[in-house]
C-alpha cells in the first residue's frame, strides 16, 4: 500500500448502497469540514486506498463476502505503521452475516447502527482521523530512524575507509624501515610521514569526541576577549599545509578595524581551520580560497569562499547535519567523516553566532558565512602564545613509572620518556605497578585506566594511600574521555587526565607545572 500523497491522507473513502446515499454523505461531511471520496465498487475503493486515505466508511449493504475479502486482502498489505480505521454503517436490528464478516475480516473496525445522529457520525470519523494522524506521525518517526540508520551505516563504512587511509602508509613505512635500514635522512622522511598519518588519525577521533561532548552539552568554553585576526591567522597556519598541497591560492582580506569577540580562542580557531580545510579539500587544483572579515553593525562577519565543487541546492539545508557529505563528489576524494561542519555549527552557536552556506550549484564554489557578536569591550588583548613543538621540549629528570596492560604501548612510552632523560620503569598490571612503586618511589606515574583485575583508578587510590605519595604526580593516560570518566578519574586521586595518544608538549607542560593546587592532600582509600 502506498503511503499516499498529503492531499489523500485525510480523505474518507465511501462505499454506500446507492449513488444517492454517497452524494448525501459527501454533502453532510463537507459541511463538517471533512473530505469524502465516493467509490462505485470495492475494486475502485481498494485502488483509491492504495493512493492514501484517512478512513474508510462502508454501508452494510456494500460488504458482501467477496467484497469483504477483497478489502481485507488490501488492508493486510499495509506497512507496519499503518492501520486504516474502517467504519461500518449497520442496519437496525440483529447483526447480519455482512456485519459478522466485517468484524472477522477487518482489524480496526467500528460498527455504527443506522439511523444515527449526524453529530455522532462526524464525531466517530474525527476520532478515526485523529488516530490515523498518529499513524502518520509514527511513519515519519520510522522514516527518520531508517534515515539515521542508513547514515550510521554509511558513517561506519566511511570511518573504516578513513582509518585505513593513514594505516596504509604507516604499514608501508614500517615495512621499509624494517627491510632497508635506511640512513638518517631517509628515515627522517619516514618519520615525518608517520607523524602526519598519526596526527590525522588523532584528529578523526578528536572530532568524534568533540561532537559527542557538544551534543550532550558537556563542553565548556574558556571565554575571553579574542582578536579575530589572531584566530584567523592561527587557523591559516594550521590549514596551510593542506592548502599548499592542493596548489591553491590563499587570499586574506581582513578588517582594518580590530574585530574583538568574546569567545574561546581555541574553539574559534577550530571553526575557521575546519572551514579552510573543507575549502581546500573540495577545490580542484589549482583553486582559490579567500577569507574576508568585516564588521556589520554589532557583528563580526567572516566569509570563507572557495572555487571548488560547490553544493547542490537540495544539500544546503542538510550540509551541517551529522554524517552528511557533499553529494556529487566521490567520498574517496572527500575524506573525513561528515562531522566537521556539524562541529563547526555547534561551536559557532555556542558563541551566540550563526553560520550559513551558499552556493550557485555543483561546480560553482561555495561560501560559508560566520556571524559572531562583537565584544562590548573594544580593548584588543595580546595574542596568545603558540604551543611549543616537539623540538622545544625540556629534559626530564627523576624516576618515572609507566603502567599499561598493552605491552607495546607501555614499552614505547617508557622508551620515549627515557629518551628525554627520565629513568623509566614499566609495569603491565596494577599489582606489578604497586610492587615497583614501593621499591622505586617514582616522582611521576603515568597510568592506563582500562586494565584487567586492578584498573587504573583502583591503582591510583592504592598509590595515594602510600605514606611517600605526597610528592607523587599521578597522570591518567587513557582513551576514556567522557565527563563521567573525568569525574571518576579525578576522584581516584589523579592530578591530570590526558587522552591517548600522548601529546608530548602538553605532557611536558604539565610536568613543569607540577601538582595542581588543591590536590596536595592525600586521597583516602574507600
Amino acid at each position: 500500500m502506498s503511503t499516499g500523497a498529503p492531499a489523500c491522507n485525510e480523505r474518507i473513502l465511501l462505499r454506500t448502497a446507492t449513488s444517492r446515499d454517497a452524494r448525501l454523505a459527501q454533502a453532510v461531511l463537507k459541511r463538517a469540514g471533512l473530505e469524502a471520496h465516493a467509490c462505485d465498487d470495492m475494486p475502485a475503493l481498494v485502488e483509491e486506498l492504495s493512493r492514501g486515505a484517512g478512513a474508510v466508511m462502508l454501508a452494510e449493504e456494500a460488504i458482501g463476502e467477496a467484497a469483504a475479502t477483497e478489502l481485507a486482502v488490501a488492508l493486510a498489505l499495509q506497512p507496519p505503521w499503518s492501520d486504516v480505521p474502517v467504519l461500518v454503517l449497520a442496519r437496525q436490528g440483529a447483526d447480519s452475516r455482512a456485519i459478522a464478516n466485517a468484524m472477522e475480516e477487518f482489524a480496526n473496525v467500528t460498527v455504527i447502527e443506522r439511523p444515527m445522529r449526524v453529530s455522532a457520525l462526524v464525531s466517530a470519523l474525527r476520532t478515526a482521523l485523529r488516530a490515523r494522524r498518529r499513524q502518520y506521525e509514527l511513519r515519519s518517526l520510522l522514516d527518520g530512524l531508517r534515515e539515521a540508520d542508513q547514515r550510521k551505516t554509511e558513517f561506519l563504512a566511511t570511518l573504516a575507509h578513513e582509518l585505513r587511509n593513514p594505516l596504509a602508509p604507516l604499514s608501508t613505512a614500517l615495512s621499509l624501515l624494517a627491510r632497508k635500514k635506511p640512513p638518517p635522512g631517509e628515515a627522517g622522511r619516514y618519520y615525518e610521514l608517520m607523524t602526519r598519518q598519526v596526527d590525522h588519525m588523532v584528529r578523526l577521533v578528536d572530532d568524534l569526541m568533540e561532537v559527542s561532548r557538544i551534543t550532550r552539552g558537556k563542553i565548556a568554553l574558556k571565554l575571553a576577549q579574542v582578536p579575530l585576526d589572531a584566530v584567523i591567522d592561527e587557523a591559516v597556519e594550521l590549514s596551510r599545509p593542506l592548502v599548499e598541497r592542493g596548489g591553491h591560492e590563499l587570499v586574506l582580506d581582513l578588517s582594518p578595524v580590530p574585530l574583538v569577540v568574546r569567545g574561546d580562542a581555541v574553539r574559534l580557531t577550530q571553526v575557521f581551520s575546519n572551514l579552510l580545510n573543507n575549502a581546500a579539500k573540495y577545490s580542484p587544483a589549482p583553486g582559490k580560497v579567500s577569507v574576508i572579515a568585516r564588521q556589520e553593525g554589532q557583528q563580526a562577519v567572516v566569509q570563507v569562499i572557495d572555487t571548488g565543487t560547490g553544493i547542490a541546492p537540495d544539500m544546503l539545508q542538510s550540509i551541517f547535519d551529522m554524517f552528511v557529505q557533499v553529494s556529487g563528489t566521490a567520498k574517496a576524494a572527500q575524506g573525513g567523516l561528515g562531522i566537521g561542519l556539524t562541529l563547526v555549527r555547534s561551536l559557532v552557536e555556542l558563541h551566540g553566532g550563526s553560520i550559513e552556506a551558499a552556493s550557485d550549484g555543483l561546480g560553482r564554489g561555495a561560501t560559508f558565512t560566520v556571524r559572531l557578536p562583537l565584544a562590548r569591550l573594544a580593548q584588543v588583548p595580546d595574542r596568545p602564545a603558540r604551543i611549543a613543538r616537539d623540538g622545544a621540549l625540556s629534559v626530564l629528570q627523576g624516576t618515572l613509572l609507566v603502567v599499561d596492560d598493552n605491552h607495546d604501548a607501555a614499552d614505547s612510552l617508557a622508551d620515549l620518556l627515557g629518551s628525554l632523560g627520565a629513568t623509566p620503569f614499566v609495569a603491565y598490571s596494577g599489582q606489578e605497578a604497586l610492587r615497583i612503586a614501593r621499591e622505586t618511589r617514582p616522582a611521576i606515574a603515568v597510568l592506563d585506566i582500562g586494565m584487567p583485575a586492578m584498573d587504573g583508578c583502583e591503582l591510583a587510590r592504592r598509590l595515594r594511600a602510600e605514606p611517600w605519595s605526597d610528592a607523587l604526580l599521578l597522570v591518567a593516560l587513557t582513551g576514556w574521555g567522557q565527563s563521567g570518566d573525568r569525574e571518576r578519574i579525578a576522584a581516584a586521586g589523579f592530578d591530570y587526565h590526558l587522552l591517548k595518544p600522548l601529546n608530548l608538549p602538553e605532557f611536558m607542560t604539565l610536568l613543569k607545572n607540577g601538582r595542581p593546587a588543591g590536590r596536595r592532600e592525600r586521597v583516602p582509600t574507600p
